[in-house]
């Protein structure tokens, strides 16, 4: 088997793994929610995402927390006659 369909097979169970966790750790959370380390960082600093620090070093996150963060500026869609691009006269 080619070395990188190994490699994208492990990404994938990777992910997964990391997708039915309850607490992620800081790189996890990265994963998870694509957000680049430093950006990351920035709003944990900044007390802008929810977060714990048992040990005031590391760095965690619960899943669910995130994802209610993630989703917390919901926009609801437009009517359809409201739409770009509607061509009605």
């Amino acid at each position: 088997m080619d070395n990188f369909l190994i490699l994208e097979r492990l990404d994938r169970l990777e992910r997964l793994m990391i997708a039915n966790k309850e607490v992620l750790t800081f790189d996890e959370a990265c994963d998870y929610t694509g957000i680049s380390r430093s950006y990351l960082y920035k709003l944990t600093a900044a007390g802008h995402i929810p977060h714990s620090k048992p040990n005031g070093k590391l760095i965690f996150f619960e899943r669910k927390n995130l994802v209610r963060w993630l989703l917390q500026n919901e926009r609801k869609p437009l009517p359809e006659s409201e739409t770009i691009g509607d061509s009605n006269p």
